[in-house]
């Protein structure tokens, strides 16, 4: 598989899988919260923050698939290595309010991971592409 395929495959999936928990967050906030790695899930009228977490993660996701689909490779790549710290930042909230280690690493960690993977995959992609550009015309 090459580097191209990865990178394509890692953005497809992650896009994807963002929009998949907005919605989730849209449909069945509380639900979805329990599962992020917090102590404590907001309650009452409180749950709308969830509905706002859901919208963003919905338009994270569609950010992802429309650069894709408009094979915007470098400015993609540039995406992907700026959304991967929303992985580490709930990561970082996670363990600084004292929730599950294992989901904050497990989960935000290996997520921010792989996102700046395919960012840092992306834009190598398009330095690689200018080289041969060069190479042809040389």
């Amino acid at each position: 598989m090459t580097t191209s395929r990865i990178a394509t495959a890692l953005s497809l999936l992650g896009g994807l899988f963002i929009i998949y928990v907005g919605i989730n967050y849209l449909i069945v906030p509380e639900t979805t919260a329990a599962g992020f790695g917090l102590p404590a899930v907001p309650e009452g009228e409180a749950v709308a923050f969830l509905n706002l977490k859901g919208v963003r993660d919905v338009v994270s996701g569609l950010v992802i698939l429309g650069l894709l689909a408009t094979k915007q490779r470098f400015a993609l790549g540039v995406a992907m290595l700026a959304t991967s710290l929303t992985p580490f930042g709930d990561m970082a909230t996670v363990l600084s309010w004292h929730g599950s280690t294992a989901t904050a690493l497990g989960v935000h960690g290996f997520t921010a991971v792989l996102v700046a993977l395919a960012g840092v995959l992306l834009l190598r992609e398009g330095r690689v592409s200018a080289t041969d550009r060069r190479l042809v015309t040389a």
